[in-house]
């Protein structure tokens, strides 16, 4: 095929995997951060703006009767891909996206005689970014709800997981070796805190807006109506947006919150790219088994292999996607004097970091509904590492004085194989109250727990 044979756009000629080949599983941001999707959202703001102006009492503009008014709010509601393709269509003419949706409802509204006659208000005293900004924080709404039921639906499996499995023993490792022993419920509770945790501190980032023209400070506002109190009409429609008034903005709202919900998405993402790493080293170690799904394919050549690609996708897809969210928390609250354009390119790549992340969370859910816990591979590594009750042992050798405790269990346990016998020859020979060796000899790593199970049961 010749290099410059342009292909039609499809699953299998799409430049970015997000629509080629992991298209049918983001298909639900097409609706959210897609280019139609950004004129939607623009449409709306638009459309809201002029009708808090109509209600202002402009000579100029009379107040819009309920028709009017509802065939106004239609122009967003019923917004189709024809629509949008006719404002890309003005765009090509004049090179400008945000005039060219101004144009576009003043077209339509050539239909109705009320808004025909508004038709001057549509974009009245605004800046592009004031468009831009409250139609960005529509999308991150949409967006923020896609991935939070997502992580919402990733905690609820883990805390389940959590408390079938709180009494569960398995041995601990600290820097791979073999320590402490906690349950697999426990561990599974460790990360279902912290993703709870995680998920509020996104939920609770406010998404903000402005409408303040230029640089801010609402010149052609004042300029052209100076009898109206301009500030609260502003914060009043941003705030019917479901957004929260920015009141201290240059051209463009600061964007200091959006860097917040990225940070915040991007603590959540790692929060989950640990729990991958684990659950991969666990199903090496054999504590997991994987269920084998008929017909799948583990490897080209090695017909055994169950392979843990669902945990390999999430880590590589969070990777990507927190490589861009803190890229765009970095860039975005940083911009030259009152405007420059280079956060706009980067804006069109919101759905790009938040395809990345729903790929990432999809695949863990899909790894741990295929993962089942191997009791008896967990019950052979703890009766091989009787070493671990080292720790017990020698912090009840310091509760009764016995001199070094640590240094004499370091001799007796470091670098070596222990077994139950020789571990419970060495706590008859200590010079503790008899309850105490009796409770020593009675404890194995299946019951040196602590309060794993309750912890497990906790979150």
């Amino acid at each position: 095929m010749p290099a410059d044979t342009i292909l039609p756009l499809s699953e299998t000629t799409a430049v970015s995997p997000l629509d080629g080949r992991y298209g049918r599983a983001t298909a639900e941001l097409r609706g959210i951060f897609s280019e139609y999707a950004y004129m939607r959202s623009r449409v709306r703001v638009e459309i809201e703006w002029l009708l808090a102006l109509a209600k202002l009492g402009i000579a100029e503009l009379p107040p819009l009767s309920a028709p009017a008014v509802a065939a106004a709010r239609k122009l967003a509601s019923d917004f189709s891909l024809a629509d949008c393709a006719r404002i890309k269509a003005i765009e090509a003419r004049i090179h400008h996206d945000v005039k060219s949706v101004e144009y576009w409802i003043k077209e339509l509204a050539s239909d109705q005689p009320e808004l025909q006659r508004a038709a001057e208000f549509v974009h009245f005293a605004c800046t592009s970014e004031d468009i831009n900004n409250c139609a960005h924080a529509l999308m991150l709404s949409d967006g923020r709800a896609a991935l939070t039921r997502r992580l919402r639906a990733l905690h609820e499996r883990l805390r389940e997981m959590a408390h079938r499995n709180a009494a569960l023993p398995m041995l601990g490792r600290t820097h791979g070796q073999a320590a402490t022993p906690t349950t697999v419920g426990k561990e599974f509770a460790n990360f279902a805190v912290r993703l709870s945790e995680r998920i509020v501190s996104i939920e609770t980032v406010p998404l903000k807006g402005k409408l303040n023209g230029a640089v801010g400070n609402f010149n052609a506002h004042r300029a052209a109506c100076p009898e109206i109190d301009w500030e609260p009409v502003a914060a009043a429609v941003v705030g019917s947006l479901g957004l929260v008034w920015s009141s201290h903005t240059t051209q463009i709202e600061p964007h200091d919150w959006m860097a917040e919900l990225f940070d915040a998405l991007a603590r959540a993402n790692s929060v989950v790219l640990a729990l991958d790493r684990d659950l991969w080293g666990y199903i090496a170690l054999g504590y997991f088994r994987q269920k084998a799904i008929a017909g799948e394919v583990g490897s080209s050549t090695m017909p055994h292999k169950v392979n843990p690609i669902d945990f390999e996708n999430s880590e590589g897809n969070l990777g990507l996607a927190n490589a861009l969210l803190r890229h765009l928390a970095e860039k975005l609250p940083v911009s030259r004097w009152q405007r420059d354009l280079s956060d706009s390119t980067v804006l069109r790549n919101l759905g790009v970091a938040f395809g990345h992340c729903l790929l990432g969370y999809e695949s863990c859910l899909r790894g741990l509904s295929r993962i089942e816990v191997d009791a008896q591979a967990l019950a052979a590594d703890l009766d091989a590492s009787w070493e671990v009750l080292a720790e017990p042992v020698q912090t009840v050798m310091r509760r009764y004085g016995v001199e070094q405790p640590y240094e004499k269990l370091k001799e007796l346990t470091r670098g070596r194989t222990v077994t139950r016998e020789a571990l419970h020859a060495f706590i008859r020979t200590l010079p503790i109250p008899e309850q105490a060796r009796q409770e020593l000899l009675a404890l194995t790593p299946a019951t040196y727990l602590g309060l794993a199970e309750e912890l497990a049961l906790r979150c």
